[in-house]
């Protein structure tokens, strides 16, 4: 039975059967759902981009911006995941900046694997910066804002730190794959530049709407139905099936890993979770916590393992913090860690290139312990 129709099926059954009682899974629906309308629309956007050029476009730009130089390549890629996880969120990046980065690879003639693990990095590190950056901050920054506690001035230190540390790890790493020059090409040619106008514009606006504070999974339908139907106007062949245009059996999956996560949660798992977060936040109490937030995560997934935590978290804004960045950053062992870990997986295999699941636990495993804890700590002296 394919994972999707098993999920579905599971899904009914706990709703139907009474095991997920029905105010729960109002709940659950009131919370999550608009997080996939999100997701779906952002993937929509993807395809429409991509099949108007801009993916390439941005890769031949960057190519000839580096000047011939792997290692400025590579910080370009840096840049422009950091400031698109944190502006335009964790699952755009995975979603929109995967083909680009890979393609911009291609392009010189450089192995593709380190840019692309290198944007599924920093698309988990990067997501403390804003409260658009991740859609944890979003459930958490209602917490903060009662609290009085400005989301900014809470967690650019913590963000930092998870960013610089990520940045130095990887740098070591993939240092030998980054050395040496490259003929950057010949720029490409463009099939239809007003739709890749649109199709630039479009995502630019995007990125304004989400810092601004625009509600994210409406402005990201209205842009995704804006640019499907500029293509359309164009008279130009959409570059998938209609049926692939959005990634449905991924999003069918997650929500039967929601629908599970809180059934258990409903029937004990919470409790469980509450006894490993611990109370209290002195340093100690908060690594606990960030640990058991990173843990659960590349569990379940770290959008039901928030919801499961929330409530060990309490009100108190340090705890919260210490939840995002176990939720944000730790995610980074599994391939289900994160959604925009998913997306990245499925993102790689559209355009050909095949990421084995032991690479990313590697890397995760790797990097993960590090972020967190650099994350927590820098929480801690600055709070």
């Amino acid at each position: 039975m394919p994972w999707w129709l098993l999920a579905v099926v599971v899904t009914a059954v706990v709703v139907l059967t009474g095991m997920l009682p029905a105010q729960d899974a109002r709940g659950l629906a009131e919370r999550t759902l608009p997080i996939l309308v999100f997701v779906a629309a952002l993937t929509v956007v993807a395809e429409m981009c991509a099949g108007a050029g801009l993916f390439d476009t941005a890769a031949g730009l960057a190519s000839r911006v580096a000047g011939g130089r792997r290692w400025a390549l590579w910080a370009l890629v840096v840049v422009l995941a950091t400031v698109s996880t944190a502006v335009l969120s964790l699952d755009t990046t995975a979603v929109l900046l995967t083909p680009v980065v890979i393609a911009l690879a291609r392009h010189t003639r450089t192995p593709p694997l380190p840019f692309a693990l290198t944007v599924l990095a920093l698309a988990n590190t990067a997501s403390l910066v804003l409260p658009v950056s991740n859609l944890t901050n979003l459930l958490a920054d209602h917490t903060l804002r009662a609290a009085g506690v400005g989301y900014l001035g809470l967690m650019w230190a913590p963000a930092l730190a998870a960013v610089v540390v990520t940045i130095a790890v990887l740098a070591v790493r993939d240092r030998r794959a980054l050395r040496g020059t490259y003929e950057p090409p010949p720029p490409t040619a463009v099939r239809d530049r007003p739709l890749l106008a649109v199709c630039a514009g479009a995502v630019a606006a995007l990125g304004v709407a989400f810092v601004i504070g625009a509600p994210t999974a409406p402005t990201a339908v209205v842009v995704a139905v804006a640019l499907l139907v500029a293509t359309l106007l164009r008279h130009q062949k959409l570059p998938v099936p209609v049926g692939d245009l959005v990634p449905w059996r991924t999003l069918l999956v997650v929500l039967g890993l929601f629908v599970v996560v809180e059934t258990a949660h409903v029937h004990g798992l919470g409790e469980a979770l509450a006894q490993a977060a611990g109370t209290g936040n002195g340093p100690a109490e908060l690594l606990r916590l960030a640990a058991a937030g990173a843990l659960a995560s590349n569990a379940m997934n770290n959008l039901p393992a928030y919801l499961a935590l929330e409530p060990a978290a309490g009100p108190d804004p340090l705890r919260v913090a210490a939840l995002l960045i176990g939720t944000g950053v730790g995610p980074l062992v599994t391939p289900w860690g994160s959604l925009a870990t998913v997306l990245w997986w499925q993102r790689c295999r559209t355009v050909m290139l095949e990421v084995p699941a032991a690479t990313i636990v590697r890397q995760g495993l790797l990097l993960a312990p590090l972020a967190v804890v650099a994350a927590t700590l820098a929480l801690v002296a600055t709070s």
